[in-house]
């Protein structure tokens, strides 16, 4: 368990014009804050679920979610005076996680008898980024475990440019770290391995137009581990998987002439891709920004906060239409706070 609060989580610190708990929990980490429109993120506290081999089971990071979630909300609320808003993820995301933190979220909206917002997790990842990176209309590359895609503000919606045909850049990640029996989450470590490598193996570069995909580089990659050493397949796989979402990225600023590129999601922790996009940004004459760590990975703050701006113009979330939903699309959210 880790926690982050600001006045060490006290009851009595400063008023506040208004205050959102959000509550995360869509794969493995489960997360709640507090996000205040004067003060920013006021606290959060996390329990992450890290599974002993392999990779995510949903059954099982539920459970731990409904073994921690009063623990942690509860730590949370102290750090309150008055909650105006109760913010959880809808989707998308593991089914049974989702499930526990939306009755947990109704549970304390009836409870407090506040309004309860349902949130898209991949927008909550945009709106944090914006918020810390102080940047308002960028060209944005959304890279997390399941999700990889780009997007652009227009008329009212988050439109999807381009995406993986198949699966997400972090669940390829973790795949080929799973093939090399490294313990989960598994970027991170074929980071740390490509650091060491050096040799290029050519591996499948597939981009089609806008999207892209990652199935037969994963694949490619996990073969090429007979012959190779571990640290140049994790090497070339990030130098080939990281090229298709730098080109796609770079396409997208050219046609829509945006001078902004915004990296959000779990994988934008990667130093080797902020240094590609960042080299192409330059090359452009463009700027790229990429927000604090902290609000890269899945976190309570993301949710918290586009539930702030959800709750101050008027998008509510019924409790009969709170139902979670796995396969939450981005595009599929009016964004009513930027109309």
């Amino acid at each position: 368990m880790q926690s982050s609060c600001d006045h060490s989580c006290n009851p009595n610190s400063k008023d506040k014009e208004m205050e959102v708990i959000g509550i995360e929990g869509t794969a493995w980490n489960l997360s709640v804050a507090l996000f205040s429109d004067e003060e920013g993120v006021v606290c959060e506290v996390e329990s992450p679920y890290v599974p002993e081999r392999g990779g995510i089971h949903p059954r099982e990071a539920a459970q731990h979610h409904a073994a921690e979630i009063k623990r942690v909300v509860g730590e949370v609320l102290r750090a309150s005076e008055e909650i105006s808003g109760v913010a959880f993820s809808q989707g998308p995301g593991m089914g049974p996680c989702l499930r526990v933190v939306a009755t947990a979220a109704r549970a304390l909206s009836l409870l407090l008898r506040k309004p309860l917002v349902g949130v898209n997790h991949c927008v909550a990842h945009i709106e944090i980024g914006m918020w810390n990176c102080g940047v308002y209309d960028p060209v944005v590359l959304y890279v997390s475990g399941a999700n990889s895609q780009v997007l652009v503000y227009h008329f009212g919606r988050y439109r999807v440019l381009g995406e993986t045909l198949d699966i997400g850049i972090g669940n390829a990640l973790d795949k080929l770290a799973r093939s090399m029996n490294l313990q989960h989450p598994g970027g991170p470590k074929i980071e740390k391995l490509a650091a060491d490598g050096g040799n290029y193996i050519p591996l499948p570069y597939v981009v089609k137009g806008m999207d892209f995909s990652f199935s037969g580089l994963t694949t490619a990659a996990e073969d090429a581990l007979r012959r190779y050493s571990a640290e140049d397949v994790a090497f070339s796989f990030q130098e080939t998987a990281f090229a298709m979402l730098t080109e796609v990225s770079e396409r997208a600023m050219a046609h829509l002439k945006k001078e902004d590129l915004l990296l959000v999601g779990g994988v934008g922790a990667n130093k080797r891709l902020q240094e590609m996009l960042r080299t192409m940004c330059e090359d452009r004459g463009a700027r790229f920004h990429v927000p604090e760590k902290r609000f890269l990975k899945d976190n309570g703050a993301m949710i918290a906060y586009l539930g702030l701006l959800m709750l101050k113009c008027g998008a509510i979330t019924e409790i009969e239409n709170s139902a979670v939903k796995p396969n939450f699309r981005p595009d599929e959210v009016e964004v009513r706070w930027r109309i």
